[in-house]
């Protein structure tokens, strides 16, 4: 999802080259959001490992200005806090910003019998003068299928 990258700026798209993904952390004194440099290029295992160092790093004051620079996507992850979804705010040099909520159990008819079935809640901002609603309709069908694949 190439607009999904990028920002409109002075009247034009500007697609990025790199997929830099931010990932909030809340500190004592305020949020931080070091960056996954070059995330469509690792695994999500290696993704996974990377978030976690970062988070361990941000949360004792051990990050440097380089990793809280240069980010073309902003994610938010609320299940720490047990929150089921919010809202959120687009960086004003990146296209979108996703959050995701917490986990949870909701009842669903499948094969027509009643069971509980995880669900989890995606919110996405975009700047709609680059990432149009059918494109921000896809990229979160996207995000989906591949959560899917790989909770199998």
């Amino acid at each position: 999802m190439p607009r999904a990258n990028g920002a409109y700026r002075d009247g034009r798209f500007e697609l990025y080259s790199r997929v830099n993904v931010a990932i909030t952390v809340c500190t004592e004194d305020a949020y931080l959001a070091p960056i996954v440099f070059d995330a469509d290029r690792k695994s999500l295992a290696q993704c996974s490992a990377e978030v976690g160092d970062l988070r361990r790093r941000a949360l004792a004051g051990e990050l440097t200005p380089p990793e809280l620079s240069g980010a073309t996507f902003t994610l938010t992850d609320l299940s720490a806090f047990g929150i089921a979804g919010a809202s959120t705010v687009i960086t004003p040099s990146q296209a979108a910003a996703l959050t995701a909520g917490s986990i949870r159990q909701l009842p669903v008819i499948r094969d027509g019998a009643l069971r509980s079935s995880p669900a989890l809640t995606l919110t996405l901002a975009c700047d709609h003068r680059i990432l149009y609603w059918s494109h921000a309709a896809a990229l979160l069908t996207r995000i989906g299928e591949l959560l899917s694949e790989a909770a199998l």
